[in-house]
């Protein structure tokens, strides 16, 4: 059962649309980043708000995007994760949207975001509720397990945590350095946001088929779960070897079940190999009950700095009051 991962309600923060950066990483996307200005423009966004990170494209996607009167910048590096680290010397705003060019993610969706962050969070993700269709399947399963175990690690309650939709507190994304590659960059500032403040939530959102060529491969799923490990032993080593460990359950039933099997079948006692299968197994369990350990305390730990971010907030508030009085 997951905790609550904001025990103390948030303070409410004056937030409006033109607090927030858009920012558009592209590759190749000539076919749909003009769709995605106009329908942003047409929310009220202004075009001085936006910034198109292009990954070098070949097409046309630079040439519109600038048409429209929007900042366009060449991302360093390569892949998604790159582009997020570019464009952060470029960010003018306290907060910063992040969305895909391919116009999957509706920007009349934005609005509701921003009311959320206005309750006081940090990050609010845009969870693709409606329209799930139009995400291949196998990258629903992905996306489902990678949310399962993220949600496990940081006793968090979302629903899809792999969203490329976010709205984030440019603050917090400037002071947690981006350390992921590609398209896990949405897992790893998740991360970053529930582990120092836990002021992290989500709204749901509708989701398109996308115009153009589909980038996100089979491959990147993996790297995702090879990226989410390496989250976990940043943000809990402990959990993450106790749960290794709990896999020494499964060679200890198996074999443990084997001389069950020789000694009702045929009477034969084979006392090492029960031994070893006894010891694998116990060895198995107690890390599991470690690893269960470890994971509450450190939502533990999680639950403490979130309160320490609300009354450094209330000092920050205070502090600005009596200035103003003085």
């Amino acid at each position: 059962m997951a905790l609550n991962p904001n025990p103390w309600p948030p303070r409410t923060r004056r937030i409006s649309l033109g607090d927030v950066n858009i920012v558009i990483p592209t590759l190749n996307e000539e076919k749909a980043i003009g769709l995605v200005l106009e329908e942003l423009f047409s929310i009220g966004v202004k075009p001085e708000q936006v910034i198109v990170v292009d990954g070098h494209s070949t097409d046309r996607t630079r040439e519109i995007a600038s048409s429209k009167g929007v900042r366009v910048i060449l991302q360093e590096g390569k892949g998604k994760a790159d582009a997020i680290k570019t464009v952060l010397r470029y960010i003018d705003k306290p907060y910063t949207l992040v969305m895909d060019g391919d116009y999957t993610y509706p920007a009349y969706e934005i609005p509701k975001l921003v009311e959320k962050a206005s309750r006081g969070f940090d990050e609010v993700i845009g969870a693709r509720v409606n329209g799930r269709e139009n995400i291949p399947l196998l990258n629903r399963l992905g996306n489902w397990i990678i949310t399962k175990v993220f949600n496990i690690l940081f006793g968090t309650n979302l629903r899809d945590v792999c969203s490329g939709m976010y709205l984030v507190n440019t603050r917090i994304l400037r002071e947690a350095p981006i350390e992921s590659r590609g398209f896990s960059v949405e897992v790893d500032i998740a991360a970053k946001v529930a582990s120092l403040t836990g002021r992290i939530t989500e709204v749901p959102i509708s989701y398109r088929k996308r115009i153009g060529e589909k980038k996100l491969r089979i491959i990147h799923g993996l790297y995702i779960v090879k990226d989410l490990v390496r989250l976990a032993w940043r943000y809990n080593p402990a959990s993450l070897i106790f749960i290794l460990g709990a896999v020494l359950t499964i060679p200890g039933i198996v074999i443990d079940s084997w001389v069950l099997l020789e000694l009702l079948l045929y009477g034969i006692k084979r006392h090492v190999w029960a031994t070893l299968g006894t010891l694998l197994t116990l060895t198995g369990l107690l890390s599991l009950a470690l690893s269960i350990i470890a994971v509450y305390l450190k939502r533990f730990e999680y639950r403490l700095n979130q309160k320490l971010a609300i009354i450094h907030d209330m000092l920050e508030e205070l502090e600005s009051r009596l200035r103003s009085k003085s």
